[in-house]
C-alpha cells in the first residue's frame, strides 16, 4: 500500500512537470508560426529586424528554462526518492543538536546546496542569454558581492524566520500551527515595512529624483489620487540592467515612490506619469491588501494541514527514511503541497489579471486618457523584447498581467471613448 502511494505522488509530481513542459512547447510553436506578424498597435514602432530578435530572445529563455527547470527537477527527486534526503537526514541528526539550532542549521544547509548548484544557471542567463540581447551591465565583480551579499541576507533571515518557528513548535506542540501562522504573518508585515530602508540599499543606491518640477507634477498627479507621496527616488538600476521598472514601496500613508533610471531614460514624462498612475490604482483598489488577505487565508489554512500531517511519522515511514526527524517530514511536506497547490497558481493568476485590467482603468481615468499608458506598454515591450505572441492557453495559466497586446487594444479603445 505504502510503495503505492509513493508510486502515486512520484507520477502526480511528474503529471504536473510534464503538463507544464508542454504548455511550454505551446507557446514556443505558437510564437514560431506567428512570432514574425507585427501586432497591429506596434506597427511604426518595432520593424521585422526588432521582432525577430524578440522572438529569439523570448525562445532562447524557453529553451534555458526548460533546462535548468529540468535539472532542478531532477535533482529533487534524486534527493526525494533517491535516498540522499534519508542520508543527510541521518547525518544532521548525529549531531545531536538541540530542536531549534538543528532545525536552522538542516534548512541553511539544504539552502546553501541549492544556490551552489544553481550558480552555473545563474552566471549563463546574466552573462550569456542577457549579454547577447544587450540587458545586462553588471560585471562578474558586482554578481560576486550581490552573490555575497545576498547569502549574508538570507542567512539572517531564515535563521530568524526559521527560529522563531522552531520555538513556537517547541513550546506549542499541540497548537503550533496557529500561531506559527500569525508569526509568519507578523514577519512579512515587518519585512515590507524595514526592506526600503535596510534591505534595498544594500544591492541599489538610491538618490532623490533631480527634477524638481517632474516631481511636482508627480506629487501632484497621486495629490488627485488621494495618496500621499513621502518622497520619490531614482535607483541605479543601470548598474546590473537595461529593464525598466517603476514601483511603490512602504506602509501607512506616506509612500515611496522608486522609478528605474533606466525608465526615466527611455519612457517620456506623460508615459512615467500614466505608469504610476496604473501603480496608484493598485494602491486606491486595495489590490495589495486584497491579494495579501487571499494568500494568508491559504497560508492559515495550509498550516493546519501541515500540522495534522506532520503530527506522526506517516511521511517518514511512507519515504523510507532510515530515522524520523520533524524537519525531514517537513522537506516531504512541501513536495506533496508543490502538487496540490499547482491548481490554484493559475486561480490567482485571473485575480491577478483582474486587478491589473482595474489598474489600468483606474490610470485612464486619473490622466483623462489610455494614450501615455498605452505608448508606455509598446515602448517597454519592445525595450524589454517581450514576447507579443503567447500562446493563449499559456498565457491564462501562466501569466500575473494580461498579454501586452491585449491591454494596449483596450487602452486605445479607452481614449476613443473619453474623446467621443
Amino acid at each position: 500500500m505504502q510503495t503505492l502511494q509513493l508510486i502515486i505522488i512520484a507520477v502526480l509530481y511528474i503529471l504536473v512537470s510534464g503538463i507544464d513542459y508542454w504548455l511550454e512547447y505551446l507557446n514556443y510553436t505558437h510564437l514560431m508560426k506567428y512570432g514574425a506578424e507585427i501586432p497591429p498597435d506596434f506597427e511604426g514602432s518595432i520593424d521585422h529586424e526588432l521582432l525577430l530578435k524578440t522572438r529569439n530572445y523570448t525562445v532562447e529563455n524557453i529553451k534555458f528554462g526548460a533546462v535548468s527547470s529540468l535539472y532542478d527537477e531532477i535533482i529533487l527527486l534524486v534527493f526525494i526518492f533517491g535516498g540522499v534526503l534519508s542520508i543527510f537526514n541521518t547525518w544532521m541528526l548525529s549531531f545531536k543538536l538541540p530542536f531549534i539550532l538543528c532545525g536552522i542549521v538542516f534548512f541553511l544547509f539544504l539552502t546553501y546546496a541549492k544556490t551552489l548548484l544553481e550558480i552555473p544557471f545563474s552566471l549563463y542567463s546574466a552573462f550569456k542569454i542577457e549579454n547577447k540581447y544587450g540587458f545586462n551591465n553588471m560585471t562578474f565583480k558586482v554578481w560576486i558581492a550581490d552573490f555575497m551579499k545576498g547569502i549574508i541576507l538570507s542567512s539572517i533571515l531564515l535563521a530568524l524566520l526559521l527560529g522563531g518557528a522552531f520555538w513556537i513548535i517547541q513550546t506549542l506542540p499541540n497548537i503550533w500551527w496557529l500561531p506559527v501562522w500569525f508569526f509568519f504573518f507578523i514577519f512579512s508585515v515587518f519585512m515590507i515595512y524595514v526592506s526600503p530602508y535596510v534591505i534595498e540599499p544594500l544591492f541599489n543606491k538610491f538618490t532623490p529624483l533631480d527634477d524638481g518640477e517632474f516631481e511636482n507634477d508627480i506629487r501632484e498627479l497621486m495629490g488627485r489620487a488621494g495618496i500621499q507621496i513621502k518622497s520619490v527616488f531614482k535607483m541605479d538600476a543601470s548598474k546590473r540592467t537595461k529593464h525598466t521598472n517603476a514601483y511603490f514601496s512602504g506602509i501607512g500613508k506616506g509612500k515611496r515612490i522608486v522609478l528605474y533610471d533606466t525608465l526615466l531614460e527611455k519612457l517620456d514624462r506623460a508615459e512615467i506619469l500614466s505608469v504610476l498612475a496604473h501603480e496608484a490604482g493598485h494602491w486606491k483598489k486595495k489590490h495589495i491588501l486584497k491579494h495579501l488577505a487571499i494568500l494568508e487565508i491559504a497560508s492559515l489554512a495550509g498550516a493546519y494541514i501541515a500540522f495534522l500531517l506532520l503530527k506522526s511519522d506517516y511521511l517518514s515511514v511512507l519515504f523510507g527514511l532510515q530515522h524520523d526527524s520533524f524537519f525531514a517530514r517537513l522537506v516531504l511536506l512541501s513536495l506533496i503541497a508543490s502538487i496540490a497547490t499547482w491548481p490554484f497558481s493559475p486561480l490567482l493568476n485571473i485575480i491577478s489579471r483582474l486587478f491589473e485590467r482595474e489598474a489600468d482603468d483606474f490610470a485612464c481615468k486619473l490622466t483623462g486618457s489610455g494614450n501615455s499608458l498605452a505608448s508606455a506598454l509598446v515602448k517597454l515591450s519592445k525595450d524589454n523584447l517581450s514576447n507579443l505572441h503567447p500562446h493563449p492557453l499559456y498565457w491564462k495559466i501562466h501569466y500575473s498581467h494580461p498579454p501586452a497586446v491585449i491591454r494596449i487594444k483596450k487602452l486605445k479603445s479607452y481614449k476613443n471613448v473619453i474623446s467621443a
